[in-house]
C-alpha cells in the first residue's frame, strides 16, 4: 500500500495529471484493481442505478490488440492495465436489484422500497435510447473520475483515452449491444513526467449570481 493514502483529498487532485508513458515492468496486482475499482463505483450515479461496467485487460498479447484499436496509443501497452468504462444503456433493467438490496441491506422499508421502484420504472424504460446513453455517458464520467483519484491517491498514474474505434472494440471483445464504450483508462506507474498545463481563470468561467 502506498505511503500516500493520507493524502488530503485536495493534495490527489492537484498531484493528478495524464500521464502518457508508463514503465512497462511495472506490475499491479488484480487485487489492488479490485481494490480501486470497489472504491470508484462508490460513485453517485442517476437514480443510484450504477449504469456502468468495466473490462480489465492486463494481458500484454491483448494489449497489443487493444493499442491497434486505439490509434497506436502507447500508454494502452505500456501500463500495467487499462480498464475501459462502458455505459449502460439499459439501466433500468437495474432498477430491482439496485432497490431491492437497500431493502436488504436495512436502508429502506419496503413501502420506500417500491415507491422508488415505481418512479423509476415509469422514467427510464420511456426514454429514448439516446437519452439513457447520454445519462450512462455522464455517470461514466462520474466513476472515471474517481477511479483515476483514488489511483493516484494510491500512488498510481492514469490516463483517460477516448480516442479508439468503439465498434472495433464492441467486436473484439464482444460487448453486448446495451453497453456503449465510453472511455480506456491507463493504470500504472509513470515512467516520465507529464505535460505541464494550465487552467483558464475561475473568474472566466464563474460568477456568483
Amino acid at each position: 500500500m502506498s505511503a500516500k493514502n493520507d493524502q488530503s483529498v485536495s493534495a490527489v487532485i492537484r498531484e493528478r495529471h495524464s500521464i502518457r508513458k508508463y514503465d512497462p515492468n511495472y506490475k499491479i496486482a488484480r487485487e489492488e484493481i479490485v481494490d480501486i475499482l470497489n472504491s470508484a463505483i462508490l460513485a453517485p450515479s442517476s437514480s443510484n442505478l450504477q449504469p456502468w461496467r468495466f473490462i480489465i485487460i492486463d494481458n500484454e498479447e491483448v494489449k497489443k490488440e487493444l493499442r491497434l484499436i486505439a490509434n497506436n496509443q502507447e500508454p494502452i501497452e505500456s501500463s500495467s492495465a487499462v480498464i475501459a468504462v462502458l455505459g449502460d444503456k439499459e439501466m433500468h433493467k437495474n432498477i430491482e436489484k439496485v432497490y431491492r438490496s437497500g431493502y436488504d441491506a436495512g436502508f429502506m422499508d419496503e413501502e420506500n422500497m417500491n415507491r422508488l421502484m415505481n418512479n423509476a420504472n415509469s422514467l427510464y424504460p420511456n426514454l429514448s435510447e439516446e437519452a439513457r446513453k447520454n445519462i450512462a455517458s455522464f455517470d461514466a464520467g462520474l466513476v472515471s473520475m474517481q477511479l483515476m483519484l483514488i489511483a493516484k491517491e494510491k500512488g498510481y498514474d492514469t490516463v483517460p483515452m477516448g480516442g479508439f474505434d468503439k465498434v472495433k472494440f464492441n467486436e473484439r471483445f464482444n460487448v453486448s449491444e446495451r453497453f456503449t464504450p465510453m472511455v480506456l483508462i491507463a493504470l500504472g506507474k509513470a515512467e516520465a513526467s507529464p505535460f505541464k498545463t494550465t487552467r483558464i481563470p475561475l473568474k472566466d468561467i464563474a460568477e456568483f449570481i
